[in-house]
């Protein structure tokens, strides 16, 4: 295995080269693919209807095409998943990778092409172990076993042929080279199961058998795995059940409320946490300094990207920004074309540049998820700072949350009621909310307009939840598994009202 170990980090280590040639020309590296996707799709029934022949500038393709989103795609998608061909790529689509998100009850189908899998997918995944390996050269990370929170995919025959759907993590396990499938634990026959509680349980007693050295996944279902092997084993941490473990590979939500607890199970300084960016539609962003806030934004996956002011979406003509355009600091909904042929798609995630030489970016939030109730523009990203700062001042630890508007009624104010799980309770409840009420204020001048001698809003209410209420109201909701997460801000009530009438009925 020390061998086979030598040899990966070398060939992992030979991708730098070119990552450092998009980080010094990036503006060159985006024009150029977005020349290469017109010109593959050219002879597509939508290459054809936009024309994409005669478009030659950055500036004609946004005059050229609207911004699209799923309910403006779903009918050319569906057109897919019945076996149509050549609509919006010109290779065969069998796979589609099912999405609900945070804010949507129906699930999505997102096509991936061959291309996406190789060009955008596996080339992310290669690339963060790239990164890895250069950061920390003497890593024995290949002399074990690797663990993925996959989820599950379904297939279904349409005219003789197969066609296949599942959560994304599901279809890129199926394709995964056989080098890779010899280096992964559990077998796939665990790591595709549906049924997410057996799966935690069968998952836990596969892997403590191995020397697991990695892991991927959401942090919140990543937990429940530890915790379980913890259970099982009768350890006080991991590093117990597998001492050689050393990197935890998250994405999905924002780690910070998370962090202590896995610092309490993994005691250890030599134990490394790389944030990603991968969703459903690309992989976008690979963290590439130990102990950053951001990502370097991957522009060499098949993806041109763009960029929208939030209060711009829903506009039949937003502003659109490349590359070379954006500002540092600022709220951008990100639109995105790529090589499964979703053109000029919001995917729905706000970021903000954190730097322009090279591009690097954070999530912010997503453009449904966030209170504006009252006129506050509460986004995930100050939700997330606040949290962390009213935890470490009230020596709380969070486990799940979520946050909603209270409105006006009769006399009383608004307010922001805030349904919280706790893995640690803090010493003082009120000098938690407080804590939060002046975090928010210190981030967000909106926010603090609002608050002023609480004219409008009142102080947060918060309200301590029994621990597993927000995994039964997943389960009851049918959304357990990775690919799943708790919303953090809504603009209206029905989730949190869900939430409030479950625990109301035990």
């Amino acid at each position: 295995m020390a061998l086979i170990n030598s040899v990966i980090s070398w060939l992992m280590k030979k991708r730098i080269h070119q990552i450092e040639l998009f980080m010094k020309y990036p503006h060159e590296v985006q024009t150029e693919w977005l020349r290469k996707l017109l010109s593959t799709a050219r002879n597509t029934e939508w290459g054809k209807m936009y024309d994409f022949k005669s478009v030659i500038t950055p500036e004609q393709f946004r005059d050229r095409l609207p911004i699209h989103d799923y309910e403006t795609l779903k009918g050319p998608i569906s057109r897919l998943r019945n076996g149509e061909q050549n609509i919006l790529w010109p290779s065969e689509i069998k796979w589609f990778a099912k999405s609900s998100g945070t804010t949507c009850d129906k699930s999505k189908f997102i096509p991936v092409s061959q291309e996406a899998l190789e060009e955008c997918h596996f080339k992310g995944g290669k690339d963060l172990l790239s990164i890895y390996c250069n950061n920390h050269t003497e890593t024995k990370l290949f002399d074990g076993k690797s663990i993925a929170m996959g989820g599950s995919h379904q297939i279904k025959e349409i005219n003789n042929e197969l066609y296949y759907q599942g959560d994304l993590s599901a279809i890129l396990i199926q394709n995964l080279p056989g080098w890779v499938e010899f280096m992964r634990t559990p077998n796939l026959s665990i790591a595709l199961m549906d049924e997410w509680e057996s799966k935690i349980e069968m998952m836990a007693a596969a892997t403590i058998q191995h020397d697991v050295t990695n892991i991927s996944g959401v942090p919140s279902w990543t937990l429940l795995l530890f915790k379980r092997v913890l259970e099982i084993t009768g350890k006080r941490n991991l590093l117990e059940v597998w001492p050689n473990f050393e990197l935890f590979v998250h994405g999905g939500v924002n780690f910070s409320p998370y962090r202590e607890q896995f610092q309490r199970i993994l005691p250890s300084r030599k134990v490394n946490y790389l944030e990603t960016y991968n969703a459903s539609e690309g992989f976008f962003g690979i963290q590439d300094r130990d102990e950053a806030d951001d990502m370097l934004l991957m522009l060499d996956y098949g993806i041109y990207y763009e960029f929208i002011p939030p209060e711009q979406v829903g506009r039949p003509h937003p502003d659109a920004y490349s590359l070379d355009q954006v500002e540092l600091n600022r709220n951008y909904a990100m639109v995105i074309t790529t090589n499964a042929g979703l053109w000029r798609y919001l995917i729905g995630d706000t970021i903000q540049f954190t730097s322009c030489r090279p591009y690097r970016i954070k999530i912010s939030g997503r453009t449904r998820n966030f209170i504006n109730a009252f006129g506050e523009e509460l986004i995930v990203d100050n939700a997330e700072k606040a949290m962390a700062v009213a935890c470490e001042r009230s020596h709380a630890i969070v486990a799940e949350y979520t946050a909603a508007p209270v409105y006006f009624s009769g006399d009383s104010k608004g307010a922001h009621e805030w349904l919280i799980e706790f893995e640690k309770q803090p010493d003082d409840l009120a000098f938690f909310s407080s804590a939060l009420d002046t975090a928010l204020k210190s981030l967000n001048s909106d926010y603090e307009a609002k608050r002023y001698h609480s004219l409008l809003l009142e102080e947060p209410l918060i309200r301590i939840l029994p621990p597993n209420t927000f995994y039964r109201w997943l389960k009851q909701k049918g959304k357990l598994g990775g690919q799943h997460k708790v919303p953090r801000l809504s603009n209206d009530r029905k989730y949190v009202d869900e939430i409030l009438q479950l625990i109301s009925g035990d």
